[in-house]
């Protein structure tokens, strides 16, 4: 446990660029330097949590923690891997406002270098997972659509459409059944996380409405925003400011603040819930309001995944389920591959300086094996450099 946590927070401290990029970070340290888990398996995860509703970078990385070190590793993960963000937006509502962040070199090298490690995730998944040309015109045609129809049901129709055809059309005949992973979360338990997430998200509003006050309220509009939420952290700013800016617990400038805050930290986006939680009126409520938005809002993840990974390990050992997951895990890799153009690519690359920068870094991770927090320092440092020339 004390394991997953240290490398967890590791990538809490350096894994800049929002959830692909996560994926990316993820795959490099889970999969290709520790060998906790196999490409194949990492694939299917991904898949799955694309699948259910939250952040799919963060419920990726519990899913790996708890393969890892039961459930207890998949709190450890989750802790490593948001508490630094977190706290850093916290300390934000304290008032270290940061001026100027939006327009820094530096936090622009860190989007530079995402560019970098999507692009390394990419190749090394498409490699792994779209070996033949079925599947690797498969993955463009999931790129185009997505670029077609950026949004998150649009995400979910391709990846279910992609299993649809790799279920009729790449038959798992002749190839070799998925690696069985050792899911430490029985049956029983699995079904009762699924029971309390729907008595969660079904009571919680009725209980608010019985019994009124803040924290219950708080509770359960950030339960509900971590509940139905597809597509990750982006995707829930609308549903956030939603519930906390019409009550008036937070103004729209604090909103917009702590929005661009939030881009400037690693880790996931969803640690915007620590700043509203400590930042919320009608009188701020510290790191108390903090812990509590923070932990509402991620709950449905952990739920979320110990109901279903007993359950997915079963499924995909099986023939259809595995030819389904093969169009699926195609269909992921073109995600990424129009993830990295679109925000990814046309968010860093302004002028052919950003791209010479971006190849350094890609060269740093793919040929020379760097550590991928030593290249988020070394990019960040060149881009100020270039600034500083300009």
């Amino acid at each position: 446990m004390l394991e997953v946590l240290g490398v967890a927070a590791r990538l809490g401290l350096t894994s800049f660029g929002g959830p692909i990029a996560h994926l990316g970070y993820f795959r490099d340290e889970y999969v290709v330097r520790r060998k906790w888990i196999d490409e194949q398996t990492y694939g299917d995860l991904v898949a799955l949590c694309q699948f259910l509703p939250g952040p799919a970078s963060s419920q990726v990385g519990i899913a790996i923690g708890i393969f890892r070190a039961g459930l207890l590793g998949g709190v450890a993960a989750w802790i490593g891997f948001t508490l630094p963000s977190a706290l850093a937006l916290g300390a934000f509502a304290y008032g270290v406002r940061g001026a100027g962040l939006g327009d820094a070199a530096w936090l622009h090298g860190l989007k530079v270098v995402a560019v970098a490690v999507v692009a390394q995730a990419v190749w090394g998944m498409a490699r792994a997972l779209c070996p033949d040309r079925a599947r690797a015109s498969l993955a463009v045609v999931a790129a185009l659509v997505t670029l077609a129809a950026p949004t998150a049901a649009g995400q979910v129709l391709v990846i279910a459409a992609a299993g649809l055809v790799g279920w009729r059309f790449l038959p798992a005949a002749g190839m070799a059944g998925a690696p069985r992973v050792r899911v430490p979360v029985s049956r029983a338990l699995a079904l009762g996380a699924l029971a309390v997430f729907f008595a969660l998200l079904l009571g919680t509003p009725i209980l608010r409405y019985v019994a009124p006050g803040q924290p219950l309220a708080v509770f359960d509009s950030f339960f509900r925003a971590g509940s139905l939420v597809f597509g990750g952290g982006h995707v829930v700013l609308p549903l956030l400011q939603a519930e906390v800016v019409p009550p008036g617990w937070v103004s729209g400038e604090q909103f917009l603040a702590g929005y661009g805050a939030a881009q400037a930290v690693p880790g996931p986006l969803l640690t915007f819930a620590a700043y509203l939680g400590a930042v919320m009126g009608p009188r701020p409520n510290g790191w108390a309001g903090g812990a509590l938005a923070l932990g509402a809002i991620f709950l449905p993840s952990f739920l979320l995944v110990v109901g279903a990974l007993p359950f997915w390990d079963v499924l995909r050992a099986r023939a259809g389920f595995q030819a389904a997951l093969r169009g699926v895990n195609a269909a992921v890799v073109g995600l990424l591959l129009a993830a990295l153009y679109h925000p990814v690519w046309t968010g860093a690359i302004r002028a052919p300086a950003d791209f010479g920068l971006a190849l350094g870094a890609f060269a740093l991770l793919m040929f020379w094996k760097a550590p991928p927090w030593l290249v988020v320092i070394a990019t960040a440092a060149g881009a100020s450099v270039l600034a500083a020339l300009r």
